[in-house]
């Protein structure tokens, strides 16, 4: 096998864990509504790398990257909107 091959494996293997391991979290927050566990700030920083990567997939032109990443940015702004609004707005 080729290099490049070898690259695209790897490159959909991390896809698949990256979703797999966002995902989860997100199903969870959304049906329980419980983000007592969630630390805002590793959330915050993990959306803003999704969305980093995603502006790479664009720029790079590589289309399986910012699918990925944007599916990853969109769970963890779900999971932050939920968050932000347990801790300021409805524990008041």
């Amino acid at each position: 096998m080729t290099l490049s091959i070898w690259v695209n494996i790897v490159g959909y293997a991390a896809a698949v864990c990256m979703v797999g391991g966002y995902l989860p979290q997100a199903i969870y927050t959304i049906r329980t509504r419980d983000t007592d566990g969630i630390a805002m700030p590793t959330f915050l920083l993990m959306g803003l790398g999704s969305l980093f990567f995603m502006v790479q997939g664009l720029l790079i032109d590589n289309l399986p990257l910012f699918i990925t990443n944007l599916i990853t940015f969109t769970c963890s702004a779900i999971v932050a909107g939920i968050k932000i609004y347990n801790d300021y707005f409805r524990r008041r």
